[in-house]
């Protein structure tokens, strides 16, 4: 194993630390610019064995699992500096695509901490391992808490270890709502029908609201709800969530800025509705999405909701069968949050339509990036960019957009 010692010059926009020797650009993670190190390893990926001069930036990990956990990846750095980092990465992605557009001051939301966590389980013989993998790693380690995780989440990798338990190897997807957690596994033999009494009673034993496995509800002690304005949705088994509650505010709060006076409003790769059926508090909206159980959680949440607009959800795939402009041209407004991918092919046909305002939110810049230069092609000035921190301590950014033609 090569030892080098080296001077990082930058941060990544995965995180790690950027130094360059004999020629080659060489990554390290948990450090930071102006550091001079020792690294150890082989590749262009190392491991830091030694920090020989330390920043003025560098922060204490409030973690006892930071370092080995493959989850935050920056807990080392002071906050200020960090912030304008993760702007940065935004600020990146646009010039990459020859957009020139400010980006506004990163917005703070982890809030009360990550409302949901997916944690792997293995069982062998009959000690049980929850937690998640170590860094860069396929190395499953044990963790007993998790500090960025909202309080009615502490308990999550007992459940999980109870669960492994009784499924063995498994992955433990856990939600907080209004009524209890929910629970989502995905075990990796199937259930046989003479289990689920056990099952039952280990969810009354554990006061879960809903105990789920292979997408078959098991037992449900409450229906898992959420809140979304003043309406509140039975959540399906699995269902996308923000990762914080003050992540969703947040953006809901640039969207419906963005949107404005829209007195009819499309809602593209709508998930459960945390955009439509706020919006539906004062436009018409026609949401769309193709997880079909999602769809059918708005209906019931519209259905039992007295005193909102109209609001109309359709399962589509978007990605295969995006709108097109006749049928986009009695919207004054297009909201859009795909997936990670971002929305190329739904982007063109935006690019040809005759909608006033579109308003992209992303959870990639680099996606956020291709799919703006698309709008601007066809005509869309980008009126402001702001960025958005749920995943905090992590490279992800949250990004809002506003477009108008």
């Amino acid at each position: 194993m090569t030892e080098l010692k080296l001077t990082v010059t930058d941060v990544g926009r995965r995180g790690e630390g950027i130094a360059h020797h004999d020629g080659r650009t060489l990554f390290v993670p948990g450090t930071l610019p102006g550091e001079e190190i020792i690294a150890e390893g082989d590749g262009e990926r190392l491991g830091l064995k030694a920090l020989v001069t330390a920043s003025a930036e560098r922060a204490t990990p409030f973690c006892k699992h930071y370092g080995r956990c493959g989850g935050c990846q920056l807990q080392h750095w002071r906050e200020a500096p960090y912030q304008a980092w993760k702007k940065s990465l935004v600020e990146q992605a646009l010039k990459a695509r020859g957009i020139d557009q400010p980006v506004r001051e990163l917005i703070d939301a982890h809030g009360a901490g990550r409302r949901r966590v997916s944690i792997h389980v293995r069982r062998r013989d009959k000690l049980v391992t929850a937690g998640f993998m170590e860094a860069r790693s396929h190395n499953l380690l044990d963790i007993d808490v998790c500090p960025i995780l909202e309080p009615a989440l502490e308990r999550s990798f007992d459940i999980a270890r109870a669960i492994g338990a009784k499924l063995s190897d498994c992955d433990v997807a856990i939600v907080s709502t209004l009524t209890g957690l929910d629970v989502s596994v995905k075990a990796e033999r199937k259930i046989v029908e003479q289990e689920h009494a056990k099952l039952v009673a280990l969810l009354h034993e554990l006061k879960l609201a809903r105990l789920s496995v292979n997408g078959e509800v098991i037992a449900t002690a409450a229906v898992p709800k959420i809140e979304m304005g003043r309406v509140q949705v039975a959540i399906p088994p699995g269902a996308f969530l923000q990762a914080t509650a003050e992540g969703e505010a947040v953006l809901v709060r640039l969207v419906l800025e963005g949107v404005g006076k829209a007195k009819s409003v499309a809602d593209l790769f709508c998930g459960i509705g945390p955009f439509a059926l706020r919006l539906a508090a004062k436009s018409k909206v026609e949401a769309y999405d193709s997880d079909k159980p999602a769809i059918a959680a708005i209906a019931a949440a519209v259905k039992a909701t007295p005193g909102i607009k109209p609001l109309l959800a359709s399962v589509r795939d978007l990605f295969r069968e995006p709108l097109v402009p006749n049928e986009m041209k009695h919207f004054d407004a297009v909201v859009i949050d795909p997936p990670r991918a971002g929305a190329e092919a739904q982007a063109k046909q935006l690019a040809r339509s005759k909608v006033r305002t579109v308003v992209s939110v992303s959870c990639d810049a680099a996606s956020f990036a291709r799919d703006a230069e698309i709008l601007i092609g066809g005509g869309y000035a980008l009126k402001s960019v702001t960025a958005v921190d749920q995943f905090k301590w992590s490279s992800h950014v949250e990004i809002v957009g506003v477009f108008g033609r």
